[in-house]
């Protein structure tokens, strides 16, 4: 028999190893999101923050670390390296940047950290062949969802006048912008059997993705003036639920108007006699694949664009873009509108077919032209027929 020392150090020998591996895989894998504005702004970062939840929520032992506000206003002379130089040393494997302001700042970081995975919100830098190994991209194809806004926009106006309140100008704001205009018009024609010179549509840019004292135009008087101007409906390109706001305060005294969000499913809320409907990005199921891959060790990078699920443009595991309909949408339009999805979905309904004009008479489609995703993403102006600048200079 074995003396009792000798068998109480085999016992350890075997206990040990167990109890370490078992303490190793308890660690969690921590990822960190940067978020250009508050992570409640019931917007954009919200989205994005919502998203970082239903990571957590779906993947145990993952969690998540949150930088928001990351922008030169709230954060003046902070740098996005020096930010992800933090995040580092927290022990992220992975960060997702959700601006395309934040493009060179996450190229540089990802430079300076090859130990870590980024992925970038909105950009191309894999497709320019400028982003470094550990760098990716995507985005949702919110193209769609902001042609069901034009669509419902159209379809709701007494006026005739549609206004789009917008953030900054560049490929993505223009685009999305267009695809407003281009799915009011296709309502405005089609399904109300109105000519098209008929129908007003007016971009005003306020500067930033949302409002900053002293440096923006302050979304909450672009959208008065809009109301004020006779237009009856805005429909929002910013961060932030200004346009329903002053929507609803409009309502109360006595207007008939009426507003369509952006960006979070949550937006309509509070807004019940004035909100449309909300097309909204669904982070969720992009922001899991890629924790799970960078997790798993088996991350590739790629560029993705990813749309809506066409089965069920609302489901919260398998849609990137979806469109809520808001509750003073009517049932006449939201008939109409299942019926516009519907062609989306087929492909029997594609409003980036030529001809199509910039704005400048130059053509954007020629006749018979269907629009290639790189001519979309790359769009260098608004379209004839919508008012308002195609470029800040």
């Amino acid at each position: 028999m074995l003396p009792r020392i000798l068998r109480l150090s085999l016992v350890l020998l075997f206990i040990l190893p167990f109890g370490c591996a078992k303490k190793a895989e308890e660690k969690p894998f921590t990822f960190g999101l940067l978020l250009v504005g508050p992570y409640n702004d019931r917007g954009w970062s919200q989205a994005h923050y919502d998203a970082g939840l239903y990571v957590e929520r779906k993947l145990p032992g993952v969690k998540m670390i949150y930088l928001d506000k990351v922008n030169p206003a709230d954060r003046p002379g902070l740098t996005l390296p020096q930010l992800v130089d933090d995040l580092a040393s927290k022990g992220v494997r992975l960060i997702i940047a959700n601006s395309d302001d934040m493009k060179d700042g996450v190229r540089e970081a990802a430079k300076q950290h090859p130990e870590i995975t980024f992925i970038h919100v909105s950009g191309d830098d894999v497709i320019t062949g400028r982003a470094p190994a550990n760098l990716g991209n995507i985005m949702g194809r919110m193209e769609y969802g902001k042609m069901m806004a034009g669509f419902v926009a159209a379809l709701t106006t007494k006026t005739g006048k549609i206004g789009y309140l917008g953030p900054l100008i560049n490929e993505e704001t223009r685009r999305l912008a267009a695809s407003a205009y281009l799915g009011a018009s296709y309502a405005w024609q089609k399904i109300r059997k109105k000519p098209l010179k008929e129908l007003k549509f007016k971009v005003s840019w306020i500067g930033f993705w949302f409002n900053i004292p002293g440096v923006t135009a302050d979304p909450t008087q672009v959208a008065n003036r809009f109301y004020d101007g006779g237009f009856d409906v805005v429909i929002s390109g910013i961060d932030t639920t200004e346009a329903v706001v002053v929507a609803t305060q409009k309502r109360k005294a006595g207007r008939e108007v009426w507003a369509i969000p952006y960006d979070y499913k949550g937006a309509c809320e509070g807004a019940d006699e004035v909100c449309l409907g909300v097309p909204y990005f669904n982070w969720g199921p992009a922001y899991l694949a890629k924790v799970k891959a960078v997790k798993d060790g088996n991350w590739k990078q790629g560029w993705e664009w990813n749309g809506p699920d066409w089965n069920d443009i609302n489901n919260e595991d398998t849609s990137a873009v979806g469109f809520f309909n808001g509750p003073a949408i009517s049932n006449e339009v939201a008939e109409e509108l299942a019926g516009f999805v519907t062609g989306l979905a087929t492909g029997e309904i594609n409003v980036f077919q030529g001809p199509i004009f910039y704005q400048d008479g130059s053509p954007f489609l020629l006749a018979g032209e269907t629009a290639t995703d790189e001519k979309i993403w790359y769009m260098s102006q608004l379209l004839q027929g919508m008012e308002g600048a195609s470029s800040p200079k």
